[in-house]
């Protein structure tokens, strides 16, 4: 195979031209433009000399006799004028064209110095230092309109990195629990050197139910990141008639607590994810009936106005600090000791709901109320529709019949 030919080298000291920045097009646009307008005054001004001397009038004749002397007629001198003029202007134009680049360069570089701020300061900023902010001076223009609305995404990334991080920790902390347990329970029944079938199959089921437990924080974890997703496909949905149905599954429960619920459902349609709807209501639900205190109270509201929906649930309970109330929707916030003590919550039940509630362009508000207990609000947007009667104002039989304070 004949050897490929190489082209010389390329010397270092070669030139090469000069990256197309932004400062660079700037200082050539207005050089351009300059030449382009001095070019036009230029050219009207030569006109109008040029026109000015073919008006000139003829010189008057002398006597007959007299002596003719050479002298040069007004044509040539004017002619001779206007190359003068022609030549001077050029050069003129082509000094002043190089002197406004040089001024375009410079003003350019000033009107730039923002951008140069804000380039320097973006390639600082990583993952660990979003705290830096731009805060640009100089007028309110569009260049600090820019640094502005770049200072409040930082902040905002800074909010999110860090509640990121909180929340990697909690999960990393609420799973090892469960796996800590596990780990524990297997070593146990290993080491037992008088392990019977009895206890091995007692080891067995609980270690199932520390799986079950761990399954259940998973599927918890995985809802509330589907929480978090915009809705692509919107479907319809009858808050009334779900939450009807999900209270008749737990029909049980409240039987066990001895719980009176008192359900007002007007007819309610909503548009978003069905799944993620329900699993909204189901969490209220749960979360009403699982900190609630034995023959207490829940009641629940749905009722619309135009354009918007609001579900209401309230329950009694332990006494919630007005003012720490927020911090339930946050993961793995319980606050209250019954929220504490419980094995059957992870702390993400609110924290879902307010994933939902966002994802569907809605607000969560929720309220201690002054006997203990908690009153959460979920308003979502909806289109106008005719108010129809619906089967759950009809009474319902497994609703206890204990009146509500």
């Amino acid at each position: 195979m004949p050897p490929q030919r190489k082209g010389p080298p390329r010397s270092p000291l070669a030139l090469r031209p000069p990256r197309p920045t932004v400062r660079l097009r700037l200082a050539l646009l207005y050089a351009c433009v300059f030449i382009a307008c001095g070019a036009g005054l230029l050219a009207i001004t030569y006109l109008l000399v040029s026109r000015q001397g073919s008006e000139a009038k003829t010189p008057a004749p002398r006597p007959p006799g007299t002596l003719r002397a050479p002298r040069i007629t007004a044509s040539t001198q004017h002619a001779a004028d206007l190359h003068t003029l022609l030549i001077m202007s050029a050069i003129t134009l082509a000094l002043m064209a190089a002197v406004s680049g040089v001024l375009g360069w410079l003003i350019a570089g000033r009107v730039l110095r923002p951008l140069r701020t804000i380039t320097a300061t973006a390639r600082e900023i990583s993952a660990t230092s979003l705290h830096s902010r731009l805060k640009l001076p100089g007028p309110d223009d569009e260049l600090k309109e820019l640094g502005d609305t770049l200072d409040a995404l930082l902040s905002r990334l800074e909010i999110a990195f860090e509640s990121q991080r909180q929340f990697v920790s909690h999960a990393s902390h609420e799973l090892r629990t469960p796996l800590t347990r596990l780990k524990t329970i297997m070593q146990v029944a290993l080491i037992d050197p008088d392990a019977t079938a009895p206890s091995l199959r007692s080891a067995h089921q609980r270690a199932l139910a520390t799986e079950q437990q761990l399954e259940e924080l998973i599927d918890a974890l995985l809802e509330l990141a589907s929480g978090e997703q915009a809705i692509e496909h919107p479907e319809r949905i009858d808050l009334a008639q779900t939450t009807q149905k999900l209270l008749d599954h737990r029909a049980d429960d409240l039987e066990q607590l001895q719980l009176a619920v008192s359900a007002e459902l007007d007819r309610v349609i909503c548009e978003g994810n069905q799944h993620l709807l329900e699993r909204l209501l189901a969490n209220l639900l749960d979360n009403a009936i699982r900190h609630n205190r034995p023959e207490g109270w829940i009641t629940i509201t749905t009722t619309s106005t135009p354009g918007t929906a609001t579900l209401t649930v309230a329950n009694s309970g332990a006494e919630i600090p007005p003012h720490d109330v927020h911090l339930l929707t946050q993961p793995f916030q319980r606050l209250a000791a019954d929220r504490t003590d419980r094995e059957d919550g992870h702390g993400l039940g609110l924290s879902i709901v307010a994933a939902i509630t966002a994802a569907h362009h809605g607000s969560l508000q929720l309220h201690a109320q002054a006997g203990g207990g908690l009153r959460i609000e979920v308003t979502l947007p909806i289109r106008p529709t005719t108010p129809q009667p619906h089967p759950a104002h009809e009474p319902n039989a497994l609703l206890a019949a204990k009146p509500t304070p």
